[in-house]
């Protein structure tokens, strides 16, 4: 809500831009709230008319898309000594094994890691540095990258928007239980998505152990 009502004093046009550069900026890999500011933005646009949708979910998408581009690009040049910087500073996420689990991923699921990984926090961070780091062919990686763009910033901004107009045509009538119920109907569908994209990964193969440096011991 805090989130809500600052984007409520300003201007349409900055809202716009506000959505497509933090989503960008999400798709590049930096974390950054990107849903947050979407899932906002296309509430706000539904109760106020100064704010077309239709033009909302062109700025997300564009962000999505040229955002994760970016990443690519950074990944493609950086290179492996990238993802050893990446795992020194963030070894949760950049560890050996996931970066092993990651290269598995890619080359077993290819367009689909990419396409998936939108719907997933962590992985629509991480989707467009990891594929250039990979040297997943760029037409491919460009197929997916549009399409999940489109289909999470365009869908997620649609489903959100008619939402807050059903929900307000229910306040009307049943006060905060049809907000409620309205609210959960649309995050019902978007975790639908999100649901299918973890599953996904879990079915990823596991990198295989490697051997085991002199003078170390397994646990």
């Amino acid at each position: 809500m805090h989130v809500q009502e600052w984007l409520e004093t300003v201007p349409a046009v900055s809202i716009y831009a506000l959505v497509g550069v933090v989503i960008g900026l999400e798709s590049l890999g930096i974390p950054l709230p990107g849903e947050i500011i979407l899932v906002s933005s296309a509430l706000l646009a539904s109760q106020h008319g100064d704010i077309d949708p239709i033009v909302l979910g062109i700025c997300a998408s564009t962000g999505a898309i040229v955002g994760d581009s970016i990443g690519y690009a950074i990944g493609r040049k950086g290179g492996r000594p990238l993802l050893a910087r990446l795992g020194g500073k963030f070894p949760r996420h950049f560890s050996e094994a996931h970066i092993a689990t990651a290269e598995r991923s890619f080359e077993k699921w290819g367009m689909w890691a990419v396409f998936f990984g939108r719907f997933v926090a962590l992985l629509r961070i991480f989707a467009g540095p990891l594929a250039g780091v990979l040297r997943m062919p760029y037409w491919k990686f460009l197929i997916a990258n549009v399409l999940g763009g489109i289909v999470w910033a365009g869908g997620t901004t649609a489903v959100i928007y008619y939402v807050g107009v059903v929900a307000e045509a229910w306040l009307k009538r049943f006060s905060w239980v049809g907000l409620v119920l309205a609210v959960l109907i649309g995050l019902t569908s978007m975790l639908v998505l999100k649901r299918k994209a973890r599953q996904a990964q879990a079915g990823m193969p596991e990198p295989a152990a490697g051997p085991v440096p002199a003078g170390e011991s397994t646990p």
